[in-house]
């Protein structure tokens, strides 16, 4: 049987979302090819008491319910099956408080073996777990969703796609936006005029050369004018 490069588990209480938009298109296909697997693990199985109770008041009080330390970890150690968290085995936990998700970091993500994901509801979930298991918590942007479902997705859709044999063509991923602290550069199709708009003559002449240097141009514009954060960046780095 077919060994999977990438084992993701996720850990939420709605495992009926998954694997959603990622049973479609490229990470669908992989997932097919058993190039990646995904297992959902239900927090609501570990769960205390007749109404299998996951959550609990604040310590300190004030809105909200807080996801309890000890059916977190039951559901850890569930995950984890008696191995170890290693080089090539992490504990993610999406939040908004953790470090920005962005394409370095999802590079080296497809590298591992087993990624388990920690979605989070209401107020969050006890700290003392994210110490004790030694979780790194991810953030997919500056903003509050329901739950960490969404931003799992997101996560393994960027991951996934990097995996050998997921794209039909390696090199498309090679010159896509952030590749080099640079957003991609327009793209161009058939008809060649449209609403009187037409394709960059550079772009019908055949000269590679040419088309490399107008592509690399309209990538820098691109990103002066639309991440002017990236672009300082990009820039500081050609001077080192």
């Amino acid at each position: 049987m077919k060994k999977p490069k990438l084992n993701a588990k996720i850990i939420t209480l709605y495992p009926e979302l998954f694997p959603g938009p990622l049973a479609a298109s490229v990470t669908g296909r992989a997932l097919k090819n058993k190039i990646w697997n995904i297992e959902t693990i239900n927090l609501r199985d570990f769960g205390k008491g007749r109404h299998k109770k996951v959550d609990d008041k604040p310590a300190s009080g004030g809105p909200g319910m807080v996801i309890k330390p000890d059916v977190i970890d039951a559901a850890i150690k569930y995950s984890l099956r008696g191995n170890k968290i290693s080089t090539k085995r992490k504990l993610l936990y999406m939040s908004p408080k953790g470090r920005r998700f962005d394409q370095n970091y999802a590079e080296s993500l497809c590298n591992l073996s087993e990624i388990t994901i920690i979605c989070g509801r209401f107020e969050g979930i006890d700290e003392r777990v994210l110490v004790k298991n030694r979780i790194e918590e991810v953030s997919v942007g500056d903003y509050v969703l329901s739950g960490g479902e969404l931003a799992a997705m997101t996560l393994l859709d960027c991951v996934v796609r990097l995996l050998p044999g997921t794209l039909g063509n390696p090199k498309s991923k090679d010159k896509e936006s952030f590749c080099d602290d640079l957003l991609e550069a327009p793209q161009f199709t058939k008809p060649i005029l449209w609403n009187g708009l037409q394709v960059p003559d550079i772009l019908l002449s055949g000269n590679h050369q040419k088309i490399y240097e107008w592509r690399k141009e309209a990538s820098e514009n691109e990103t002066k004018k639309k991440r002017p954060d990236l672009y300082i960046k990009y820039v500081e780095k050609k001077k080192k």
